[in-house]
C-alpha cells in the first residue's frame, strides 16, 4: 500500500489511459445525462408545481448546470484528443446558434434567475 502518492505518475497514467477510458468519467457523464433527462421530463409539469416544488426544481437545475459546467471545464483542460474534440464539437454546435459555451451557461443562469424571481412574486 502506498503511503505517499506521486501525482506526476498518477497524472501521466491518467493522460496515457485517455479521458474517456476512465470509469469515473464515464460514470459521471452517464449520471449527469440521466439526472438532466429526468429533470427535463419532470419540468414538463413545472406549471403545476406549487411554490416549494418550483424552488426545488430550480435548485436541482442549478446543481445540474454547475455539474455540467465543471464537467465541461475538465474537458477543456484535458490534453486528451477526444476530450478536445468534444469541446470543439460543442463549440461548433452552439456556434450554429450564434453562441459560445459560456454564453449558453450564462443564458441558462439568467433563465433560472428569472424563474426564481417569478416565484417570489
Amino acid at each position: 500500500m502506498l503511503d505517499v502518492v506521486d501525482f506526476d505518475v498518477v497524472d501521466a497514467w491518467v493522460r496515457a489511459m485517455g479521458f474517456f477510458d476512465s470509469e469515473i468519467v464515464q460514470q459521471e457523464a452517464k449520471q449527469l445525462f440521466e439526472d438532466y433527462q429526468s429533470l427535463i421530463a419532470l419540468g414538463s409539469s413545472y406549471g403545476k408545481f406549487d411554490r416549494e416544488g418550483k424552488k426545488l426544481f430550480i435548485e436541482q437545475m442549478e446543481s445540474i448546470m454547475e455539474r455540467y459546467h465543471i464537467f465541461m471545464k475538465r474537458f477543456e483542460l484535458s490534453e486528451d484528443f477526444m476530450a478536445q474534440m468534444t469541446v470543439e464539437q460543442l463549440r461548433t454546435q452552439l456556434g450554429q446558434f450564434g453562441i459560445t459555451p459560456q454564453q449558453m451557461f450564462d443564458q441558462m443562469d439568467l433563465t433560472l434567475q428569472r424563474m426564481k424571481s417569478e416565484i417570489e412574486k
